[in-house]
């Protein structure tokens, strides 16, 4: 089916010197302009402070293996050399663990020469270990959308732990769109914590982002430091919120005297960081890897952090940010108040109309240790 287009398009400019995140409601003139392409009209709470929630189309199809098209090569012209069926999510259908699925968004862009798009999972899926990222023709990076871009988008669908129920609709990933320079030059940043407190602790290392550690300590969480996913479970509808009981799905770790965790690989782990951060509601944030050279491990999936998370006034007091770990090769030590990623934070072009908190759909305020919405609280 052919995206929506529009027969009253509204001419959209920015001023030649503009640089940060695109807010909210010029992702809206973005639709209006011809430049967000959506099949359908957007559903409530699509538009996210900072970002778009992408959908997916009524068709997923299995390949033989994840990919980049490349240079001069469309997605679909690969799906077409190593897909192995084609699944109907009209009316709902299981992903399988271990399995890699492509499907065709609701959402195609007409970018202009100046504006770029970046993608991440939503925390949601992060948090069920489903592993997405997003595709363009001719794209030689997953999740990176450059200026210009003129065509349709996909997403590359992988359930590591959970298998997952989809259905045409439902959001797994979304999308952000900046013009310029957006992120804070170190001094920026420096003045920014000065002014606001991004974050809690009282020596926050702010050298290239604002470090985050690993809370193994207890004393946040009544004891415990997080969860490990339980394999062979049922399966997880992605759009219900609070359907399922915690224990058919989850472990819970208790904290150690010493303050470590050992990590066994290939299972996957949900804890928090040690320290509570905010984003003030004229920055975004998006969590990066600390280092890879210092543990065979990966961590959070999901990296967008919305204008007014933690934020005081959006209904937070500063929030914990959940990390989503899996150990890769080897067992891995985890000690208490060990760095495990950086916030990276970026200027948006204006104040969004709502910050993270204030509207339908923002489910982590004045978070600490949680798992997903599809888990009874």
């Amino acid at each position: 089916m052919a995206a929506l287009r529009r027969t009253d398009i509204v001419p959209f400019t920015l001023p030649p010197d503009a640089d940060g995140i695109l807010p909210d409601r010029m992702i809206a003139a973005m639709t209006e302009s011809g430049l967000i392409l959506p099949e359908y009209p957007f559903v409530e709470s699509q538009i996210q402070p900072a970002s778009l929630d992408l959908r997916l189309g009524p068709i997923a199809y299995r390949v033989r293996a994840s990919f980049l098209p490349g240079p001069d090569c469309t997605v679909a012209e690969r799906i077409d050399e190593l897909k192995l069926h084609e699944i109907d999510l009209s009316d709902g259908a299981v992903l399988e663990t271990n399995c890699v699925y492509i499907v065709p968004l609701l959402e195609s862009l007409a970018l202009p020469r100046h504006i770029v798009a970046a993608a991440n999972p939503k925390s949601s899926t992060g948090r069920l270990d489903v592993f997405t990222r997003v595709i363009a023709d001719g794209t030689r990076r997953f999740d990176m959308i450059g200026a210009g871009y003129h065509g349709p988008l996909y997403a590359e669908i992988s359930p590591k732990t959970f298998p997952v129920l989809l259905r045409e609709g439902s959001r797994l990933s979304q999308v952000r769109f900046r013009v310029g320079q957006a992120t804070l030059e170190q001094d920026e940043l420096d003045a920014l914590h000065d002014a606001e407190r991004l974050v809690d602790a009282d020596d926050a290392d702010l050298t290239g982002g604002v470090a985050l550690s690993v809370d193994l300590s207890g004393e946040n969480s009544d004891g415990f430091v997080g969860y490990r996913a339980k394999r062979h479970t049922g399966v997880v509808d992605i759009d219900r919120r609070g359907g399922y009981a915690v224990g058919e799905f989850w472990e819970p770790i208790a904290a150690r005297p010493d303050g470590t965790l050992i990590l066994d690989p290939g299972e996957f782990y949900i804890l928090a960081s040690k320290e509570a951060v905010q984003v003030p509601p004229d920055y975004a944030a998006e969590m990066v890897p600390f280092d890879p050279l210092v543990g065979e491990f990966r961590v959070h999936y999901a990296g967008f952090f919305d204008p007014g998370f933690g934020y005081e006034g959006a209904g937070g007091s500063g929030a914990r940010a959940v990390l989503e770990v899996r150990s890769r090769e080897v067992p891995f030590i985890l000690e208490h108040g060990q760095i495990v990623g950086r916030l990276i934070y970026e200027k948006m072009l204006s104040r969004p109309d709502a910050l993270y908190g204030q509207r339908i759909g923002s489910n982590y305020q004045a978070q600490g240790l949680k798992l997903s919405k599809h888990f009874k609280a």
